[in-house]
């Protein structure tokens, strides 16, 4: 993949995120506690269903907002790579990313071995813990 193309899709991505984020700010999600955003004035009022449903809904949310930020530091840093000449070398060896997963994954940082071997330590110190 050329740059100019990498580029143009990784700040398309960008833009992308960008648009989810800022649906998340308009819900002023990270602005309130838990309490704050709980849409009765009273929790005696809201039958604990209610209150369970809207606090799943809110940890949801901001699950997603958290995974919306970490793909946005990738594109950034996508970005960075492109800027500095060292877009589409794996970052664990510095070998070349294959054309397909570059455009599969336009911000990923690790050729498939590397990725596979990180996945695969990250869950088992999941398991250990």
């Amino acid at each position: 993949m050329d740059m100019d193309e990498a580029r143009r899709r990784l700040e398309a991505e960008r833009d992308r995120l960008q648009g989810v984020r800022s649906g998340f700010d308009d819900e002023h999600l990270t602005e309130e506690s838990e309490d704050e955003s709980l849409s009765e004035l009273s929790d005696i009022d809201q039958h604990q269903a209610d209150v369970g449903t809207e606090t799943f809904e809110r940890e949801k949310d901001l699950s997603i907002l958290e995974q919306v930020d970490a793909e946005l530091a990738d594109v950034e840093r996508a970005l960075q790579r492109i800027d500095d000449g060292t877009y589409g070398t794996c970052e664990v060896d510095g070998k070349p990313i294959s054309e397909e997963r570059l455009e599969a994954l336009p911000a990923t940082r690790f050729c498939l071995e590397h990725q596979t071997a990180i996945e695969r330590d990250s869950q088992r110190a999941r398991v250990d813990e």
